[in-house]
């Protein structure tokens, strides 16, 4: 369901029928060895407060409470954007907190280094995040008993994305294709994606998050030829090669995470304004995964940039978020 903010529930897009509605109501030093300097920076950064530094820009939140109301989830899992601090996704953890203070949180930070980590390096990072969901019994696990979660998970940008299918795969390899949860409560909200983009998105979103210039031009000159690599080898196989692509691919499988599935409702949140994810392309995201039988919502907001509809709209905002775990409880009662 799209949704308006000027227009009534069921509205449209602009010059297009749409299958639902819609609403709209300083840099830190220079150093020699720029990739140093990165790792060095990140490695430095205050973790978030409250939480418990269980991995590489991983961070758990655990309320030791088994959380007896249905209406609200028991965990809250995070995936940060490309190059987002604990003190930017603060304003989510607090903001959820208050919502499900009986919630347990989980943050999956998506650090720069995504850009040259290997798969299986990423893999190994993101392993704390299996064993925080099993210590707090939403996965089986052979030292403690399996109960229904209600798990909220929250996506931003393309990097948060490309955690979460990621994680997705390495849960699959573990415990197979079979939903592990299958009379669990789940949502999914994605913030700015997803959206294949192209070469020169890309790099603008390279120059957002890597300030230091040596840094940027080295990783410039990586992202330019892993690219064209990837076209060039897209054109000679006549397939996707070309990751992002691949994501908006992945994004469409209703059981990206074990727990969900076509009951799970998706929350869209994206702007016009947005200089790094093309609003038409979330769109039309959107409108597919409804035409596979997916439970869609879309907030499209107006002025606000790439990741920041918060900061634009903050009623509206967690407004969206909460209607959205309604439904999802509400979905899963009548199931």
């Amino acid at each position: 369901m799209f949704r308006n903010r000027c227009a009534p529930r069921y509205g449209h897009f602009p010059g297009r029928s749409s299958s639902a509605g819609f609403r709209t109501p300083s840099p830190g030093p220079r150093m020699i060895v720029p990739r140093i300097a990165i790792v060095r920076s990140l490695s430095t950064v205050r973790p978030l407060e409250g939480f418990r530094t269980i991995g590489t820009g991983i961070y758990l939140r655990d309320t030791h409470e088994q959380c007896q109301d249905t209406k609200s989830p028991n965990v809250v899992l995070i995936f940060g954007w490309l190059g987002a601090y604990p003190r930017q996704l603060r304003n989510y953890t607090n903001a959820y907190a208050k919502l499900y203070p009986k919630a347990s949180q989980i943050v999956v930070q998506c650090n720069r280094d995504l850009l040259w980590t290997t798969s299986s390096a990423r893999s190994r990072r993101l392993k704390p995040v299996i064993d925080a969901l099993e210590v707090l019994h939403c996965l089986p696990s052979s030292s403690s008993a399996q109960r229904p979660a209600r798990i909220l998970t929250h996506v931003f940008s393309n990097g948060g994305s490309l955690q979460m299918t990621l994680l997705g795969h390495m849960l699959q390899r573990k415990y197979g294709s079979t939903p592990v949860l299958g009379s669990s409560a789940s949502a999914l909200i994605l913030d700015s994606c997803p959206a294949a983009g192209d070469l020169k998105s890309i790099k603008l979103a390279v120059r957002t998050v890597i300030r230091n210039p040596i840094a940027r031009r080295i990783v410039l000159a990586i992202v330019h030829t892993i690219y064209s690599i990837r076209f060039g080898l897209s054109l000679l196989f006549g397939k996707q090669m070309i990751m992002l692509e691949n994501l908006q691919i992945e994004m469409w499988n209703p059981c990206i995470l074990p727990w969900m599935g076509l009951h799970t409702p998706r929350l869209y949140l994206f702007s016009r304004k947005d200089k790094l994810i093309s609003w038409q392309e979330v769109t039309q995201h959107a409108e597919t995964a409804k035409e596979r039988g997916m439970d869609v919502r879309c907030e499209l907001f107006e002025e606000s940039a790439h990741v920041a509809h918060l900061q634009a709209e903050p009623e509206r905002y967690w407004s969206s978020v909460q209607e959205i775990w309604a439904v999802a409880t509400k979905e899963k009662s009548e199931h």
